[in-house]
């Protein structure tokens, strides 16, 4: 299953003040940040001490510290950053930090220059590194930096137009570590469609089986009903390429199997990053 690589226009577009992550079930707007209680996990691949959540002056630093990076570095935008971040760690593998973080700086892989600056982006970029990869090993929803953008009349662009940025990294991840897309398992298919669903068709290529299955997808009805769709594509990915391990079936009072308490969004008000 190869997707020909997407348009990187989008990894280079700059974010607009809106939501990190929009999905209180389908439709619903809310935070897609909760806390649920779950079978224990495997450990996550990278094992940090804690550290706070990014934060929007956190985020809005980040993009900041990227826009001042020299030319020639064609650095990923926030957005795409996160998708790329989920491209690698949903790879069958682990992939090493010295082999992941030379695209955040440039695509191409030149190093950037040394210092402050080049320092705190990777700081910054190992922590939420580290949140997705706690998030994926829970089985837990995060709030993904996906933002509402404007068309050129200024109206609000479709979920997809937004999606697309962080897309475009998810898919730049896929062709630095084509192991994921290598993968030859038909339960990788249906979630792969729901994030390439945003992709222009005319950009994928020896992709059939996953068009088609685009093609039966209906388009989400707003920007939280499609976030929504990508953290649940993400975390169906993840079941395949990073099972969780057995757990014992618990048996209620009644000696029937008990069920674990199913995740959900919390229902925070929306923010936009300050």
């Amino acid at each position: 299953m190869n997707t020909k690589p997407v348009s990187l226009w989008g990894c280079r577009q700059a974010p607009k003040a809106g939501v990190r992550g929009k999905g209180a079930g389908r439709g619903a707007a809310g935070s897609a940040t909760i806390d649920a209680s779950l079978p224990p996990p495997p450990p996550p691949l990278t094992t940090p001490t804690f550290m706070p959540t990014l934060s929007d002056q956190d985020l809005l630093r980040l993009q900041s510290l990227l826009d001042d990076l020299p030319a020639p570095l064609q650095a990923l935008d926030v957005s795409a950053i996160d998708g790329y971040l989920c491209g690698v760690l949903l790879q069958p593998k682990p992939v090493p930090l010295t082999a992941w973080l030379p695209a955040v700086f440039d695509l191409d892989g030149q190093a950037p220059p040394p210092g402050a600056a080049s320092d705190e982006i990777r700081a910054l970029v190992t922590r939420r590194h580290a949140e997705i990869d706690a998030a994926i090993g829970r089985r837990d929803w995060f709030d993904p930096w996906v933002y509402p953008l404007e068309d050129d009349d200024g109206e609000p662009a479709s979920p997809s137009d937004c999606l697309l940025p962080w897309v475009a990294g998810f898919a730049a991840a896929t062709e630095l570590f084509p192991a994921l897309m290598a993968q030859d398992d038909p339960a990788l298919v249906e979630p792969l469609a729901l994030l390439f669903m945003h992709v222009p068709r005319e950009d994928l290529e020896d992709a059939d089986a996953l068009a088609a299955v685009i093609e039966t997808l209906e388009p989400p009805a707003d920007l939280a009903e499609a976030v929504q769709d990508t953290v649940r594509a993400l975390m169906l990915m993840a079941d395949v390429t990073r099972p969780r391990a057995a757990t014992p079936v618990r048996r209620g009072p009644t000696g029937r199997a008990a069920s674990h308490p199913v995740p959900r969004p919390s229902r925070r008000p929306i923010r936009s990053p300050r």
